[in-house]
């Protein structure tokens, strides 16, 4: 059994558009509906959403299925003690393309990365469980550091002003613009679309790809969404599973209680 090759991964660094969907619902059977739609990557969210170890297993599998889309999945923390422990079982589990929320400065990218690697690239535990295939992958140990995948967030002031620093470590391979907390830090909390936010995303986006890394984004609105991708975004995520259910149950209902409301 081979250990298998990481084509997100790859595609960042060619820099070739990956369409992806956000999931927050912490649902196996929901992620497998979504999985099956074809988006190019999905990603476990463990950091907003009421996910648990053994839930981001369950999807793990559910994804598998599909083997045209790639599972992404976002920790709760990527720093210190429980940073490395929570990377380290995520890992463990399979998840070859990893999402660190909250990386401000290059030294604490460079601990994520560390946190991903086996020695004497990085400090991961040796384990493996399902990611070797419970030791049926014989040279996990050896081939497991080339195919994992880091991606760091980068969503307040201070990592704006460390985005060159950041994309400089190595092992980094993708940096994901978080526009919520990033409005938030700029001062216009709730204000993602804000003139003033929305010129930092696309500075933040030039300079990333100036770098030689791969930008991330995340946004409903597709007309913002199509604008990002045209200005160079490479791992793009256009929609949300607990967005699109809200707002379609909300138009549903109302097209019935109200039908002469525009739907």
């Amino acid at each position: 059994m081979q250990n298998p090759i990481n084509p997100f991964k790859k595609a960042l660094h060619d820099k070739r558009l990956q369409i992806g969907l956000w999931l927050g619902l912490a649902n196996a059977y929901t992620t497998e509906i979504c999985a099956g739609a074809g988006f190019d990557w999905v990603l476990v969210d463990g950091e907003h959403s009421p996910n648990d170890v053994p839930s981001i297993l369950a999807q793990l599998q559910a994804i598998a299925g599909y083997p045209n889309t790639h599972a992404v999945a976002r920790v709760p923390v990527g720093h210190g003690h429980a940073g490395v422990t929570i990377i380290k079982r995520y890992l463990d589990l399979g998840v070859q393309s990893i999402l660190v929320p909250m990386v401000d400065t290059a030294e604490q990218a460079r601990a994520v990365v560390e946190a991903t690697r086996y020695p004497p690239q990085g400090i991961r535990g040796m384990g493996g469980a399902r990611a070797s295939r419970w030791g049926r992958i014989p040279k996990y140990g050896q081939e497991a550091n080339d195919q994992i995948c880091v991606l760091v967030q980068v969503e307040t002031q201070a990592a704006l002003n460390n985005i060159e620093a950041i994309a400089a470590v190595e092992g980094v391979d993708g940096i994901f613009i978080g526009p919520a907390d990033l409005s938030a830090s700029l001062g216009y909390i709730g204000q993602p679309d804000h003139p003033v936010v929305r010129a930092a995303i696309e500075d933040a986006m030039r300079r990333i790809l100036k770098a030689g890394k791969a930008p991330g984004f995340l946004t409903p609105d597709e007309t913002l969404s199509r604008h990002y991708i045209d200005l160079g975004g490479v791992f793009m995520a256009v929609g949300l599973d607990v967005n699109l259910l809200a707002r379609h149950t909300t138009a549903l209902a109302s097209r019935f209680k109200n039908p002469t409301a525009k739907a």
